[in-house]
């Protein structure tokens, strides 16, 4: 493997390899590198059906093997490492790896973001089993079930309003005693016959056998504790974005996500940041892996103009 090439993608989920797919068909070298597999987040996912192509819907991890050879059938490499330390100033970019170091004309930042974990035993092994963390990806899965969706935010109330349609009973469990969601959200909501809200409580344990059986709630004010019987547990209490790396060097808004337009530009030339790892509003597979062909063209344009 070659350390120099024209451009260097850091991610390997649908964002970055749709922007490898464009860049090497235009005859630019291009290396992404991944610290896991392909797919990036799409492994959570045992079941996608909101990506067209895909009749019968697919898993994210073989969605995520189908984009990256798709990639690397026209020449795009891949290197799976961890990504130690950046420098994206300057016409030449540098990444650093605990495999070795790399360099760039141009760098595609598609790291992700990553849901945040309410950190409880079990949780981890449960994912795909009973706990989930998009509604709009697994809430099929329990049509006419019980299910309760964690956090008070725009994310949770959005999420409680795709299980209202389709599940049998949704509680809505938050640590306050009003949700933070914009107010849209409210009165849908609370016309839902089907959506309670647990106000003041938190998710304690988990209960399982081969799949999630229940939760334990524990009330903030009274210390209570109380059992509650689930299918299904839906954890909406926001997002990390894998933009540590670059605190110092891009230009990130309050919540830490890297700022960037719809040309994905960000305030370094020749650096660009596409997928949920830049600011947006809507984070689906379909709109990262629109941003990876969009930072991609940009990118091609930022090369040619170099030259």
């Amino acid at each position: 493997m070659k350390q120099d090439y024209d451009v260097i993608i850091l991610g390997g989920g649908p964002a970055g390899y749709s922007a490898a797919l464009y860049t090497v068909r235009a005859g630019f070298s291009t290396l992404v590198i991944e610290r896991m597999a392909a797919g990036g987040q799409m492994n959570e996912t045992t079941q996608i059906d909101n990506y067209p192509g895909f009749s019968e819907g697919i898993d994210g991890f073989s969605l995520g093997m189908k984009m990256q050879e798709g990639a690397r059938r026209f020449g795009a490499e891949t290197k799976y490492a961890q990504v130690t330390a950046v420098s994206l100033e300057g016409k030449v970019k540098r990444i650093d790896t605990d495999g070795g170091s790399f360099t760039a004309r141009a760098v595609i930042i598609a790291t992700g973001a990553g849901h945040r974990h309410l950190g409880l035993a079990h949780e981890a092994e449960l994912v795909g089993r009973g706990v989930g963390y998009c509604a709009a990806c697994d809430g099929q899965f329990y049509r006419d079930k019980t299910v309760a969706v964690v956090g008070g935010g725009n994310s949770a109330a959005a999420d409680a309003l795709v299980l209202s349609r389709i599940a049998k009973k949704v509680y809505l469990i938050h640590r306050r005693d009003s949700l933070r969601a914009t107010k849209v959200y409210h009165k849908p909501l609370e016309k839902a016959d089907n959506v309670e809200f647990v106000w003041n409580s938190a998710v304690e344990e988990l209960h399982f056998q081969e799949k999630l059986t229940g939760i334990t709630l524990r009330d903030l004010h009274t210390g209570d504790a109380r059992r509650l019987e689930l299918d299904g547990l839906f954890i909406s209490i926001g997002r990390e974005p894998a933009t540590e790396l670059f605190r110092r060097q891009l230009e990130l808004d309050d919540q830490g996500y890297i700022v960037a337009g719809e040309r994905t530009e960000t305030n370094l030339r020749g650096v660009f940041a596409a997928g949920d790892v830049r600011t947006k509003e809507v984070r689906q597979i379909i709109t990262a892996a629109s941003d990876g062909a969009v930072a991609a063209h940009y990118a091609e344009e930022y090369l040619n103009d170099a030259q």
